[in-house]
């Protein structure tokens, strides 16, 4: 029997690779694995950690998300049939660590990844911002990748090459004026009890807002509340869309006195209507485009906090969620011994200066 190098074992597993990939369908003997990856960002403890929990049907309590957090879920297409598999990365720290979308936004993951974002309701003084920052840093990180995917396919000889841009249907709502993002994306309004307390404009000038945002790139719109079940199940679906390619069902509701539930493609502009500016001179806001005029009304009314106590929390060991007594006391005294060693090599060194 030929001894087989390892290089040729490397090789014909990467033929394997390749040819599944490319071909689809089914293997010898049964049907392939599918594989999703699911990228979860949002507002700093908006209850990302918890939805995700009930999207995997997952009994256990939330913590604090670390950084970068990864894990999975599986879900059988039907019986003695393999499990699709779900890679789930899910971003933690608010708009602070928006560096770490690198790690699951890559030229192999982008060709089934999905992206989901989920903000806050009770704080809409933080929510433009806060979706801002994220989406800008994921669709720059989406565009390098997808660059970089490009030119890859283009230096493999006789390799066909296929566009990584997302194509939207011939008869999509809007379909000239929206600019959809690279990958699908979802948008889930979280702690939608709390946010009934809010006054009943202020509520729709959030809805209305998210609304559009959603309808320009081409995304998903939903509010949901851990609290409610009824919330949490259309969320599942929606969630289950994206990670395992299920039906998302039919339900759909634009009511501003209700939550939002609006699948891409099921919205237009003019359903969602103009920005709602009652008491503002919209043609005195100076807006560069749709998108900058909306912005505009939606901070007239929700005056944006100041971000610079995100930029000081960059560093995760100062941020208060993930304090522990003992080691934090244990990095103070070290802290200091640090300081005084650098004060006294200091001193040495000036008295050395001094003898010469």
């Amino acid at each position: 029997m030929p001894k087989i190098s390892s290089d040729t074992l490397w090789e014909l597993a990467a033929a394997e690779v390749h040819s599944r990939e490319t071909e689809g369908g089914e293997e010898d003997g049964g049907e392939t694995v599918g594989e999703r990856s699911v990228f979860l960002m949002g507002s700093k403890a908006g209850g990302k950690t918890s939805i995700l929990l009930r999207c995997l049907d997952r009994d256990e309590p939330s913590k604090p998300t670390l950084a970068l957090e990864y894990t999975f879920g599986r879900r059988a297409r039907g019986h003695n049939t393999p499990k699709d598999i779900a890679h789930i990365w899910e971003l933690g720290g608010g708009t602070s660590l928006s560096d770490l979308v690198q790690i699951p936004i890559t030229p192999v993951s982008i060709r089934s990844l999905s992206v989901i974002l989920i903000l806050d309701l009770s704080k809409p003084n933080t929510l433009w911002g806060t979706m801002e920052k994220l989406l800008q840093a994921a669709y720059a990180q989406l565009e390098k990748v997808s660059l970089k995917a490009q030119q890859a396919q283009k230096a493999k000889p006789g390799a066909k090459h296929h566009s990584a841009a997302r194509i939207l249907p011939k008869d999509y709502p809007d379909r000239e004026l929206i600019s959809p993002f690279p990958v699908p994306l979802l948008i889930i309004g979280s702690k939608y009890d709390l946010f009934q307390e809010l006054d009943s404009d202020k509520r729709k000038v959030v809805s209305k807002t998210l609304r559009f945002v959603a309808h320009y790139y081409a995304a998903s719109l939903i509010f949901t509340s851990i609290k409610s079940e009824s919330l949490m199940s259309k969320t599942k679906s929606f969630f289950s869309h994206l990670a395992f390619g299920l039906d998302r069902g039919k339900t759909m509701s634009c009511d501003s006195t209700k939550p939002l539930i609006i699948p891409a493609g099921s919205d237009s502009f003019s359903q969602i209507g103009s920005p709602p500016a009652t008491d503002v001179d919209i043609t005195s806001l100076h807006a560069k485009n749709p998108k900058d005029l909306w912005k505009k009304v939606y901070e007239r009314v929700f005056p944006q906090e100041s971000t610079s106590e995100q930029r000081e929390l960059k560093d995760p060991a100062k941020d208060p969620q993930y304090s522990e007594p003992q080691i934090d006391a244990m990095r103070a005294q070290k802290d200091q011994e640090l300081d005084q060693y650098k004060r006294n090599a200091a001193k040495s060194w000036k008295g050395l200066e001094l003898e010469t």
